[in-house]
């Protein structure tokens, strides 16, 4: 999809020590997830790479836009 917002890598994350991961949107901090959500976050990322890792980034943020939201 030419239009698709996830298209080039925006996200990116962390894993830190102790079952946390910090995600980043465009190099900067957006959220660190923490224990069972960290580690539920890491499986799901297992083997994943390209459009699907972005994905599951920017559903993990809670805060992107879903492409179904109306123009001004």
């Amino acid at each position: 999809m030419a239009d698709d917002p996830l298209a080039d890598e925006l996200f990116r994350f962390q894993h830190l020590k102790g079952d946390r991961v910090m995600l980043y949107h465009h190099n900067r901090h957006v959220v660190t997830l923490g224990g069972t959500a960290a580690r539920r976050f890491l499986y799901r990322a297992n083997g994943l790479d390209g459009e699907p890792l972005q994905r599951l980034m920017a559903k993990a943020t809670k805060n992107f836009k879903r492409g179904n939201e109306r123009q001004a």
